[in-house]
């Protein structure tokens, strides 16, 4: 029953190194084109506000699946954007994974921030305002690092829900651990429970800790009101 994963056809860690890798980047993608979001969205400027809401709601109704074809065929097939200098096509699906990933996920980032930002009292950003700060200086000194520390809980639910939805890249030929799981599928159809189980429990395995890990910082950073 094992002999397929003895023989070491098939680099079921490198797959999932390449989810770890797919995962990582598009997190630290998506925090920081959700900050920018949720801060247009809070901005007193109407076409700043108007661009987030806008962005927000289309992206965030759109299914990621459209989103990483569109960035496939679109970017790449279409306009020849590589995102890179290289002509390996693995390379270039890698990235514009990334990048569908981040345009994703930075929407609930950014709302999960915007939620924050509301928990913050008024009047501290009008007592900041009252000492000269301006918008950008009451949002990144005051509000802000207070908003963070209020959703930390839900931006690991984002987390979370960003690694499981890179199992999407495989529709580009991305080699992470839903292709390959499909591909081991189709050959070891014999074995199709034993497989599905263990990528199943790959995906647990990155995972749960990490929701455990960020459900403890959040009981130790949570302000206190």
């Amino acid at each position: 029953m094992f002999d397929f994963l003895e023989s070491g056809q098939y680099d079921v860690l490198g797959a999932f190194w390449v989810t770890v890798q797919l995962t990582f980047y598009s997190a630290i993608g998506s925090l920081i084109w959700g900050t920018v979001l949720a801060a247009m969205r809070v901005s007193p400027v109407p076409l700043m506000r108007t661009f987030g809401t806008v962005y927000v709601h289309v992206v965030r109704n759109t299914p990621l699946t459209v989103i990483v074809m569109a960035a496939s065929l679109g970017l790449f097939q279409t306009l020849g954007i590589t995102l890179t200098g290289s002509d390996d096509f693995e390379v270039i699906g890698f990235r514009l994974a990334v990048l569908s990933l981040i345009a994703y996920h930075a929407t609930f980032v950014c709302e999960a921030l915007r939620s924050g930002i509301n928990t913050v009292p008024v009047g501290q950003a009008e007592a900041a305002r009252a000492l000269g700060l301006n918008f950008s200086q009451v949002l990144s000194l005051i509000v802000l690092p207070q908003a963070f520390r209020a959703v930390v809980t839900p931006l690991a639910n984002v987390l979370i829900a960003l690694t499981k939805n890179t199992t999407v890249a495989a529709a580009i030929g991305v080699a992470e651990a839903a292709l390959l799981m499909k591909e081991m599928i189709e050959t070891e159809s014999d074995a199709i429970f034993l497989v599905s189980a263990m990528f199943a429990f790959g995906f647990v395995v990155l995972t749960l800790p990490t929701g455990m890990l960020l459900g403890w910082v959040s009981k130790r950073v949570a302000v206190k009101r």
